[in-house]
Formats: C-alpha cells, sequence, structure tokens
C-alpha cells in the first residue's frame, strides 16, 4: 500500500497563433470544457513575465491510438503548438484517463519543462492538480498528469454570470494558501488565470499549470510572488464583476471601459460585498493606487492570506425551502368513495356524526367499562387495608435493618469515575513517514472540530503489512490507572480499528508496550476499555485500521482511507 501523493499539474492554455497545426474540440488537457479563447500573453491580460521565443523544433509525428512506454495511449489531440502537443490519453496499465503533454526532446524549453514538472510533483499538496510521469524516452520529453472530468473551469462559471460572495471568499481562500504554500517550496505559476482555476464536484478549487504551463511557453518573471498575487487579484475581481479587470477582453470576459483606469470591484457591479472588493483592489494594485482606502497593498500570496484571514468569515446563503402545499384529502379519506361527484355550484349537505356510544352496541360496552373500575377500586381498597394491618403488628424490623446497612462500613460502594488530564503528546513511528506530528495537540485541546489526520491510504481498511499502525503516545503526567479511553473521530465508516497500550516511555518498542485493550468500530467514537487495572505515566492510541472516506474538501483530501482524531480523553 502506498500514500497518496498529490502534486500540481500542468495544463497548456489555447493560443491565437496562426501557425497551429492542429485544433482540438472544446476541451482543455485536464478533461474540462473550455471555451477557445485568445491566449493574451500582455500585462494586462495576464500580468506575467516576459516569453522567451522559442527554437525551431519538429514536433514529434504522434496519432491517435500512438503509446507511450507502452503504458500511456493517445486518444485525442486537444492542442498542438510552439512544437509541443496536449493530448488526451489511457494509462493501460492502471486503467485511468490521463493527459499529456509532448515536445521533441532537443526543443529549447524541454529541459525546463522536465524540472518543472519534477518540482512541481514533489509538492505533495491536493490543491494543485497531480503530475504522475516525467520522462525523456525515444527523443521525445513528455508529462503525465491528473484527468479531471468532474470539475469546471472558472471560465465556465463565470459564464452566467458572477459568483456568490460565499464562493468568491471560498476561491481567493482557497487559491492564495495554495500559491503561499508553492512559493514557500520556490514554485511559482505565472500563467494563474480563469482558464488555470478549477472548482470540483465536492466543491474543491484546484489549480493546474504550476510551473509547467510557463516552462512550455517559456514564461519568466523577476517578481514571481507579485505577479502571482497580482493573477489572483483579478481572479477575485473577475468572479465578483464577470468583468477582466484590464482594458482587453480575455477569457470570454469584457474588460474595463478605455481610459478609466482600474476600479474598484463595488463600482463596477452593485451589491458587491465591500470586504472583497477592497481585497481584490488590494491585490491588483500593487503600485499602491489603493492608498485612497487606507489599506497597504498585497505584493506576496503570504500577505494576502494575512489580509483574508483578518476578514469576518463569509457564511454561505441560508438554504430556501419552499413552503409544502396545503394537504388535500383524497375522496376515499372524505367518505365518497364509490359516490357519483357532485354537480359543480352545488353545495353538499354534511351529514352530523351521529351521537357517542348511543347504539346498542355502545350502551353495553359502557356498563361493562364501569363494572370493571368498580371491580378494580374495590381489590385495590382492600390489598391497601390488609398491608396497614399486616405493618401494625410486626415489629419495626425494616427500620433497623435500614439503621444497621447505613453503620455498615463495610458495604462496597462503585468508585467514581475520574478524568485523567493529558501533560503531553507526540506521534508515534515504527515504520516509514510521520503522518502530522504537528496537529498532536489538537486531540486533547477541549475543541471537537480540530484533529489530527492520518495520511489517505490507497488500499484498506487494514494498515499492514505495510504499516502495522499510526498512533500518538500520550503523557499522564505521573503514573495512572486506567480504566478506559475514548476516542473521537472525524469519519464514520467501515471501519476503523484503535488499540490501547501502557508504555514504559513514549519511544518504546511496541513489543515492549503492555496491551490494555482494543475495539474495532464504524462511528465517530471508540470507547476501549481496560480487561483490568494498569498503572501507566505513557499510553500509545494506535491505529491499525482506518475506513474508506471520500473527498473532504476541509482537509485537503482525496478520496481513499483515512482517518482522524478530534478528542481524546482518558478516565481513571
Amino acid at each position: 500500500m502506498a500514500e497518496r501523493s498529490t502534486a500540481a499539474v500542468d495544463v497548456a492554455d489555447n493560443s491565437d497563433d496562426e501557425s497551429l497545426t492542429a485544433k482540438a474540440d472544446q476541451s482543455t488537457a485536464d478533461g474540462v470544457a473550455q471555451n477557445r479563447e485568445r491566449d493574451t500573453d500582455s500585462n494586462e491580460a495576464q500580468g506575467s513575465g516576459g516569453t522567451e521565443s522559442p527554437a525551431k523544433a519538429s514536433p514529434p509525428e504522434l496519432h491517435s491510438g500512438h503509446k507511450l512506454a507502452r503504458r500511456y495511449r493517445l486518444e485525442e489531440c486537444v492542442t498542438r503548438l510552439d512544437g509541443f502537443s496536449s493530448w488526451r490519453a489511457v494509462d493501460e496499465k492502471l486503467r485511468r484517463a490521463v493527459g499529456v503533454h509532448i515536445l521533441p526532446a532537443d526543443h529549447a524549453r524541454a529541459r525546463s519543462v522536465l524540472a518543472a514538472a519534477r518540482s512541481s510533483a514533489l509538492l505533495g499538496d491536493p490543491r494543485f492538480v497531480q503530475v504522475l510521469d516525467a520522462v525523456e524516452e525515444n527523443d521525445v520529453v513528455y508529462v503525465v498528469h491528473e484527468w479531471l472530468p468532474d470539475a469546471t473551469e472558472l471560465t465556465t462559471l463565470l459564464s452566467p454570470g458572477p459568483l456568490e460572495p460565499h464562493d468568491a471568499y471560498q476561491l481567493v481562500s482557497q487559491i492564495a494558501s495554495a500559491m503561499a504554500a508553492a512559493h514557500r517550496e520556490g514554485l511559482a505559476h505565472l500563467r494563474l488565470n480563469p482558464n488555470a482555476v478549477l472548482r470540483t464536484s465536492s466543491g474543491q478549487w484546484r489549480i493546474r499549470g504550476l510551473a509547467v504551463n510557463a516552462a512550455l511557453r517559456g514564461i519568466s518573471s523577476d517578481t514571481p510572488q507579485r505577479t502571482d498575487t497580482e493573477a489572483i487579484g483579478a481572479l477575485l475581481y473577475a468572479a465578483l464583476t464577470q468583468r477582466w479587470p484590464y482594458e482587453n477582453d480575455a477569457y470570454g470576459l469584457s474588460g474595463l471601459p478605455k481610459d478609466v483606469g482600474l476600479i474598484a470591484p463595488d463600482q463596477v457591479r452593485a451589491g458587491i460585498h465591500r470586504g472583497l472588493s477592497e481585497l481584490a483592489m488590494r491585490a491588483l494594485a500593487n503600485d499602491g493606487a489603493t492608498a485612497s482606502r487606507h489599506e497597504a497593498p498585497c505584493t506576496t500570496p503570504e500577505e494576502l492570506v494575512k489580509a483574508i484571514g483578518e476578514m469576518p468569515r463569509i457564511r454561505p446563503p441560508e438554504p430556501a425551502f419552499a413552503a409544502p402545499p396545503d394537504y388535500q384529502r383524497t375522496s376515499y379519506q372524505q367518505g365518497s368513495y364509490g359516490r357519483p361527484a357532485p354537480h359543480p355550484g352545488v353545495t353538499q349537505p354534511v351529514p352530523a356524526p351521529p351521537p357517542p356510544l348511543q347504539s346498542r352496541t355502545g350502551k353495553a360496552l359502557k356498563w361493562a367499562v364501569s363494572a370493571l373500575l368498580i371491580a378494580a377500586l374495590g381489590l385495590g381498597s382492600w390489598q391497601l387495608a390488609d398491608a396497614l394491618m399486616d405493618q401494625g403488628g410486626k415489629p419495626s424490623s425494616d427500620n433497623r435493618t435500614q439503621t444497621q446497612d447505613g453503620n455498615d462500613k463495610s458495604a462496597k460502594q462503585p468508585k467514581p469515575v475520574k478524568p485523567i488530564r493529558i501533560q503531553g503528546a507526540q506521534e508515534y513511528v515504527v515504520k516509514g513517514d510521520a503522518q502530522h506530528p504537528g496537529d498532536v495537540s489538537k486531540t486533547y485541546d477541549g475543541n471537537s472540530s480540530t484533529y489530527w489526520k492520518t495520511s489517505t491510504f490507497i488500499d484498506g481498511p487494514a494498515l499492514a503489512p505495510y504499516k502495522p499502525g499510526v498512533g500518538i503516545v500520550y503523557d499522564l503526567g505521573s503514573a495512572q490507572s486506567l480504566s478506559a479511553a475514548s476516542i473521537g473521530l472525524r469519519y464514520g465508516a467501515d471501519h476503523t480499528t484503535v488499540e490501547l497500550y501502557a508504555a514504559d516511555s513514549p519511544t518504546s518498542p511496541l513489543s515492549s508496550m503492555r496491551k490494555i485493550g482494543s475495539v474495532t468500530t464504524s462511528g465517530n467514537t471508540a470507547t476501549v476499555k481496560a480487561g483490568k487495572s494498569e498503572k501507566a505515566q505513557y499510553v500509545l492510541v494506535w491505529l491499525t485500521a482506518v475506513p474508506y472516506s471520500g473527498p473532504d474538501p476541509s482537509t485537503y483530501t482525496g478520496a481513499g482511507y483515512k482517518q482522524a482524531i478530534t478528542e481524546v480523553k482518558f478516565t481513571g
């Protein structure tokens, strides 16, 4: 079993280059429908750096059905320009759709494309589309990437109108956070536009073309962070106004009026969220044009993330529920089943119900009930009198017994359950890499919305034999008598197995630890009870099986076998 590796992917945007030898249908290299727009390389449309002039290199002779590495079968050419081409293909080994960029090995940009693809693949961030392979073989360089048939480009999403404020907030928040993480690793996009931003069916925003897209076109920038930040501002501007924040039209969006300059989104369209409008201007106007609003411009994705964090969170709109229609009784319920329908305009008399229990059977039923009540009252009175007489003739042994029981100190009382305070914790690793050691403290912070999560695994639920397990060892401060542990779980599905061990130190080998108990559950809480009283200062919570769960946008994880611990409590 291997842990999921996620990474960036690049896609070739379309161009107005008249030397194109072929044009594909309306689809992109990631399998998302795309309108054929002019590929604007100017600073106004892209905010990107310069473009190198490609050396003359003849593209490889490829066709549908051609196989790369006896594995990737080319299906449809999507883009062909500047000596490289993009294809929709099939990975015959794993039986899945992929995208492939291909260019000759002697192309002027072949080395930079390979380097960019391999660098972006190492990022491991699921907010970027994955690079799956980057190979030079048989005088050809090709980059294989993820294919996203369920994702929709921002260009398509903006066709009917601007986004709702909550959707625009999620867009800029997720894109800025992802690009900040990329720049911390030394990676830039430089071609961030509405064609490079996708929203999946789960609502997660993903970016394609990190590093590779710019390398394919020879784009570079002396200020990559500023370039990407301004591009994020342009995306937010377009999401709020359905307009491109430059004079030229691009990506199916109308540009701003000539000779007007950059105006705030809330001046372009009424009803735009004021905070998001100011945020777009701070990202776009890096030359200080935002001074009139008394806000400093954002020149890096990190500064933009900080500015977003200072904003009040924008909540999603309340769902609109339609009022249910009035209940209509059927003719059968109304007692007219089998009767002819009344003539229109004729008022039908409503028959009066008969008086209750006035029939012969009703009168008999009343007498029977009355007799039963009288008999029950008589029997109860006789039993009560008999009990009182017996009590008056006997000594007060009950009182004496109660007094003796009250003074009997030898009677065993149940021990009260005492919560045990956790003093510290650290991740316990037996094999392979750690999961998320920085989030261990979130499992005992008293907040069930925070968590420590495992990686996402391809196979499951059992982690063995590839990993014996994953978990956290807790420090209780001193040796404590442990009776039970309650472990909160984020994903409730079939199934999670939790084992509890007592250890002499936080780094003791698993084989030397004493097993306290184990439990398997499909719910959101695992309660492990100790078979016998066990005293220990260090307790290991050990997961040996995790359930399958779908994509989780809030944790930026895809579908697979995974689990997260929200809160751990020990009792003695």
